[in-house]
């Protein structure tokens, strides 16, 4: 079976949820800080994240996900589970009781996705496996750290801005554009973390809201 079917059935049952999406991030960004030592207080606000999240390798988040790639995709349930460079993603359509699976590391780059007509699927490239599968242009692998506000492993940062807030209000790597639009406060040790996130490269789009985050150990 072609790729194109596999991604019109995922698309059709997708679009039970409330409609394919049509459209990529949207809304102006705030201006961004401009001033030197407001920019280096963030900077090290920013670092202080880092190294919390670096000591918490076991972490997973529940929320929501809009796809779009030239004007097609959908909406759906996204569940993700991460443990150090391993990852457990889950998409569900809960109207069709659909439901799919992507396992990979981001070491290495691998994947296999469960829940496509004819078996799981595996690839050396998990990005390119998604893609085949479902025409969904999604960057799985640098994902793990840019939804929690933090530069991917292995790219160089193109530009990164903050909010007033000091928080990361943009990020540009591997082409993409990664924009910050709302955050969670702290809590106890946990610092902030995003729980809106739009994604963007040429006609590919990801929206991710975050509806709960989790960094006990199972």
């Amino acid at each position: 079976m072609r790729a194109s079917t596999h991604a019109a059935g995922l698309c059709a049952a997708l679009v039970l949820l409330g409609g394919c999406a049509t459209r990529g991030p949207s809304g102006a960004l705030p201006p961004a800080l401009s001033d030197p030592r407001a920019i280096e207080a963030a900077e090290q606000g920013q670092s202080q994240r880092e190294q919390w999240l670096r000591e918490h390798p076991q972490w997973s988040f529940e929320g929501r996900v809009a796809i779009n790639n030239a004007g097609k995709g959908g909406n759906g349930r996204i569940e993700w589970q991460q443990d150090g460079t391993a990852y457990v993603v889950s998409l569900s359509a809960p109207v069709t009781r659909q439901s799919w699976r992507l396992t990979g590391d981001t070491r290495s780059g691998a994947g296999r996705l469960e829940g496509l007509p004819g078996g799981p699927r595996h690839g050396e490239d998990a990005e390119v496996l998604l893609l085949q599968a479902t025409g969904w242009d999604i960057p799985v692998n640098a994902l793990a750290g840019w939804v929690r506000g933090l530069q991917a492993v292995g790219f160089p940062v193109e530009e990164r801005s903050f909010s007033t807030e000091g928080r990361v209000q943009t990020l540009r790597q591997a082409g993409w554009q990664i924009d910050y639009t709302q955050w969670t406060d702290a809590q106890d040790s946990r610092p902030e973390l995003p729980s809106r996130i739009e994604a963007q490269r040429d006609q590919a789009a990801v929206r991710l809201l975050v509806d709960r985050w989790d960094f006990s150990a199972p």
